[in-house]
């Protein structure tokens, strides 16, 4: 920790949202495989069926999964999420830390609509720094797709579709992530100050408030981009059928109506909000221990 104390700022901030983000990337996989599963049910998942198309729920995802794939295949995508999430949420925190020093803020004295604004630019940069990630850990967990790596993945998608297949469903990608981050940012930043001063008084009891402001801010962050995630899922596992937002609006519009656009909610709810209020947890506790806040 006094190496990295003589660090630049950004950078601290940097290496301590990654490793924060390992840890929840790690632990909460299964649940973001279940709600691509969710989101492209297929011949290979048994469930109910209504009106001809299979309905499968959350709980049927997950035991299919570990029948045909066994434990492990909870952890399908792995090495495509890692490579996207751990890098992701250290550009997202240095980001932030690096708007706010330019702006002269604190996340103490953040106003709502500065929360807002910051976390939307911030996820704004970091999404479209490693779009390419975020397709290949979709189609990986898909199941449509087979693999044999991420680099022979990359070369597949490149040569079938070029750059525009590398970066397919990036507008639905920043429709969801940009408000998520800037909601959840606000409703953290807000929560938290809601507190009382002397509840932080120990790293303990910090910790916790910590957490249960990043679950508050997680819930509501997440059912308010539902709707984008589906979009992003349809147009990157079938970029032919949809080459954009609107083209599978209409599909899910007419196929699935309004609940359509939450399929996969309970999952990605869950998986959001447990791996950004652990994720903000730990970077908290990170920053203090290296001199960053």
């Amino acid at each position: 920790m006094d190496i990295v104390a003589n660090y630049h700022p950004v950078f601290k901030a940097f290496l301590a949202g990654s490793f924060s983000g390992t840890f929840s990337t790690i632990l909460f996989q299964p649940l973001d495989l279940v709600k691509t599963r969710l989101q492209n049910p297929s011949q290979h998942v048994v469930a109910a069926t209504v009106n001809s198309r299979i309905q499968p729920g959350m709980i049927t995802i997950f035991v299919n999964i570990v029948r045909q794939e066994q434990i492990v295949g909870l952890w399908k995508g792995m090495v495509p999420s890692i490579a996207r999430c751990v890098p992701g949420v250290g550009l997202y925190f240095s980001s932030l830390h690096w708007l706010k020093s330019k702006l002269g803020k604190t996340k103490q004295d953040l106003g709502a609509m500065e929360a807002v604004g910051l976390g939307v630019v911030a996820r704004t940069m970091s999404g479209v720094a490693l779009i390419p990630m975020t397709v290949i850990k979709t189609r990986y967990e898909s199941g449509v797709y087979k693999y044999s790596g991420l680099r022979s993945a990359l070369k597949s998608i490149y040569k079938a579709e070029g750059i525009r297949g590398l970066s397919c469903g990036l507008g639905p990608t920043l429709a969801r992530d940009a408000p998520f981050s800037g909601l959840y940012l606000m409703f953290y930043t807000q929560t938290k100050q809601a507190m009382p001063k002397e509840w932080m008084s120990t790293p303990a009891a910090a910790s916790m408030i910590h957490f249960s402001c990043g679950i508050v801010a997680g819930i509501a962050a997440s059912l308010a981009t539902n709707p984008a995630d589906v979009l992003k899922t349809k147009m990157q596992l079938y970029p032919d059928k949809f080459p954009n937002a609107f083209s599978a609006a209409m599909y899910i519009n007419q196929n699935y109506g309004i609940k359509g656009y939450f399929k996969g909610a309970v999952p990605r709810m869950l998986r959001r909000t447990l791996m950004a209020a652990m994720a903000w947890t730990v970077f908290e506790q990170i920053t203090r221990s290296i001199g960053l806040k």
